[in-house]
């Protein structure tokens, strides 16, 4: 089950030992039982203040986690149900406007049953004042994390939950936009679980209690401002050629196009993950496209090498999802804003086109994918790594900046499709493929490829097979 720490229990588990300074509470004048002037509710928030030692449903200050200093905001669970009001309002305006003054990351540990019944349409507004807090700090290019406490529900999930750039859960939380009192009575439980959450593409790690600090210091490493500019000098060249695990043996570019093809389809080449694991020190992934979908299929993430910060989005070979192109999106916008690099590894035989995937908008997914490429003000730098199938490994490929591997190719359709659409028999797939100029020598020759990144080294690591 997740846990029921108090607002400073939480804070204590997670940070470093004597870092955490509060942050004074914005006055407020006073007004009785509140602003509906609802009976007792003054009487409530004394009982809830000696129940907790509180004053408030949040606890705001400043603490390392692993060193690295952050703005961390504390959910009081037992403080009115850790509800949103007006008060609450003031304390998390000034953690933000905090975390912006002194460019630091904001962490919020979440533990919240929703607005304050009490205090009316009065908290409900409060939510539409974290939203625009969260804006101003997501364009002044600092990261937002979330850890999703037991329960985390109602406008408190919707703003500084799911609104997060990375979003952690523990195990067994209640996580929902609909609390457990106000929801469809034949509703599936397991919808609003920490674990349905992440199935659904809303959260991007479900993490046990003890392994938190850990995870959270290493997402604070990774996403801390990058020194320098905002868009960091980038050696494609050099960026592209320390992805390639070694071969068992030289890989020679392929004499002919079919040959390309066999080579990029063969089930013992280097995948994705054999070349992020050989590229990167650690990295963290994110996971789903925060619309209802995931695709294992597509690795998006955060990841160090050589001290440095380069998000990635790598295909795995299988046909993309249109989940898989909306994560890749979201990474490379978040990675965007807050001024890291990105690699993209490019590995698929073509989106997905099942019923399914046409009623989840393949279409729209991959024209997202498109834009934040094209859009993107970091350098984006692309590696072909097996198959490059039309335009659903196109919407990957950065203009200008792609290299390829030896075991890959690039096709406007794979050969035997085309075969077909020219009406040809099958038999004549590989001379299409030829006609096709498909092999990574010839996307050189074509513009499209700065260079063929050869294989194989004894500095190089060993390759994994997948």
């Amino acid at each position: 089950m997740a846990d029921r720490l108090s607002a400073r229990e939480a804070l204590a588990a997670l940070t470093d030992p004597d870092t955490f300074a509060e942050l004074p509470a914005p006055p407020r004048a006073v007004r009785t039982d509140g602003p509906l002037g609802w009976p007792g509710y003054d009487a409530s928030r004394e009982r809830a203040a000696a129940r907790t030692g509180e004053q408030e449903s949040v606890v705001c200050g400043t603490a390392r986690i692993g060193g690295r200093e952050a703005v961390l905001i504390s959910f009081e669970f037992g403080f009115l149900g850790g509800s949103l009001g007006e008060r609450t309002g003031d304390r998390l305006e000034a953690a933000y406007t905090h975390a912006r003054e002194h460019r630091l990351p904001l962490v919020s540990l979440i533990a919240t049953g929703g607005s304050r019944m009490q205090e009316g349409m009065i908290a409900l507004t409060q939510l539409q004042r974290v939203a625009r807090q969260s804006v101003l700090t997501r364009a002044a290019g600092l990261p937002q994390l979330a850890v999703l406490r037991d329960p985390t529900t109602g406008g408190g999930w919707a703003t500084l939950g799911a609104g997060a750039d990375v979003v952690l859960a523990l195990p067994g939380a209640q996580v929902g936009f609909a609390g457990s009192r106000v929801r469809p009575a034949d509703a599936d439980p397991a919808a609003y679980t920490a674990e349905g959450q992440y199935a659904a593409g809303q959260v991007d790690a479900v993490v046990p209690a003890a392994e938190l600090p850990g995870a959270l210091a290493v997402w604070l490493r990774l996403l801390a401002a990058p020194e320098g500019p905002a868009v960091p000098a980038d050696p494609p060249a050099a960026l592209a050629r320390g992805h390639r695990p070694a071969a068992a043996g030289e890989v020679p570019p392929p004499a002919t196009g079919w040959a390309a093809v066999q080579q990029a389809r063969h089930p013992d080449r280097p995948r994705a993950e054999a070349y992020l694991d050989s590229y990167f020190e650690l990295r963290m992934p994110l996971s789903g496209d925060r619309a209802g979908g995931t695709d294992p299929g597509m690795l998006c993430g955060f990841g160090v090498r050589e001290g440095r910060t380069i998000g990635y989005a790598a295909q795995c070979g299988t046909a993309t999802r249109p989940a898989g192109y909306r994560t890749a999106s979201r990474l490379i916008r978040l990675a965007d804003r807050l001024g890291f690099p990105v690699l993209t590894l490019v590995d698929t035989p073509g989106a997905a086109n099942d019923a399914a995937a046409e009623r989840a908008g393949a279409g729209p997914a991959i024209a997202d994918t498109f834009a934040a490429v094209a859009a993107a003000r970091v350098p984006v730098t692309t590696l072909l790594i097996g198959e490059g199938g039309s335009g659903g490994a196109l919407a990957l490929a950065a203009p200008g900046r792609m290299w390829a591997t030896p075991d890959s190719y690039f096709s406007v359709i794979a050969p035997e499709m085309a075969t077909a659409i020219l009406k040809r028999p099958p038999t004549e797939a590989p001379l299409t493929a030829d006609q096709l100029r498909l092999r990574p020598q010839d996307l050189v020759s074509l513009g499209l490829a700065q260079a063929v990144v050869p294989l194989g080294g004894e500095s190089q690591p060993r390759r994994r097979l997948s």
